[in-house]
């Protein structure tokens, strides 16, 4: 397919420039790069320009791009979700290699809401394997020590027991890649992630003390490795750089606990209210921009 013109170009990174403030995307916290500064590895090469890794399904006019369900199990809201959207053999091909993304950023418990429900990723991970995924990956790249991250969220323990891979993120698994970005150029990215074939994308919606609130978009933060918090700077261009790189199969909003205040890294049970929805969809922006008016009423006027 020939490349779309450089105006058209420039006129869809102004509207996702645009979008994404209106979605609430986020910066990092000042700590957030500190682990991976440290130990991300840097080959001697960078690899050669790489091309935009969409994940995305094929359109289907007969169903809808999102859905926003509520009740009181989370498993059951994602079969709920899911459902609705055409099945999850509409999203998954038997033989996919499928990385499950969820928000495993911080050392926290599932209470506190800084990461995703597990129940949540244990379903996903339930349907995956049920249409006919070879190998389901869960994993992120966290803020806090990863290993206590992994477990004291009850991820780890909730994919493990549906047959989930779970991987942590390691020294020796990161590749430079050549990002395309105008903000992200060549910069590291955790290997599972350029080696699936389907990339399921569930973030918490949570507040965030720098912009108002951190979503879905702002959770393709946990591909990369480096010093994150460089991109403080220009945060809203690096995230479009990221959703022009990298395009989920599914997005599933976890808005079972939703950390109103106190983000991102939360831990006062009392910034937690028990909201009951999950939002899930095959449009990243729209589920954002959704879920930041709902829970915050921001829109692109009341966002820094």
């Amino acid at each position: 397919m020939s490349a779309p013109p450089e105006g058209d170009r420039i006129r869809r990174r102004e509207a996702l420039l645009q979008l994404l403030r209106l979605a609430g995307a986020t910066g990092l916290a000042g700590s957030t790069g500190f682990w991976l500064a440290s130990r991300s590895r840097h080959p001697q090469e960078p690899l050669a320009a790489i091309s935009k890794r969409n994940f995305g399904a094929p359109a289907d006019p007969t169903l809808p791009k999102m859905v926003v369900a509520q009740g009181e199990d989370p498993r059951a809201l994602v079969r709920r979700a899911l459902e609705e959207l055409g099945g999850m053999r509409r999203f998954i091909a038997r033989g996919d290699v499928v990385v499950v993304k969820p928000n495993i950023g911080w050392d926290r418990t599932p209470e506190q809401a800084a990461n995703t429900n597990p129940e949540i990723i244990a379903e996903v991970v339930r349907l995956c394997h049920d249409a006919g995924a070879a190998r389901v990956v869960v994993t992120d790249v966290s803020c806090n020590e990863p290993r206590r991250c992994f477990e004291r969220s009850g991820i780890a323990e909730a994919a493990r027991r549906e047959g989930a891979l779970v991987v942590l993120p390691e020294e020796t698994k990161f590749r430079e890649v050549d990002l395309g970005g105008d903000v992200l150029k060549v910069w590291p990215v955790f290997e599972p992630f350029l080696a699936a074939d389907k990339i399921i994308n569930i973030p918490i919606a949570k507040h965030h003390s720098l912009t108002g609130a951190t979503l879905g978009m702002k959770n393709w933060y946990g591909i990369l490795g480096g010093q994150r918090q460089r991109l403080h700077q220009h945060i809203h261009e690096s995230l479009v750089d990221l959703a022009e790189f990298m395009s989920p199969t599914l997005t599933i909003m976890d808005a079972y606990r939703v950390l109103l205040r106190g983000g991102p890294t939360g831990g006062n049970l009392e910034d937690v209210a028990l909201k009951k929805t999950l939002v899930a969809g095959t449009d990243p922006v729209a589920l954002d921009a959704y879920t930041a008016k709902a829970f915050w009423d921001l829109d692109y006027r009341t966002l820094r």
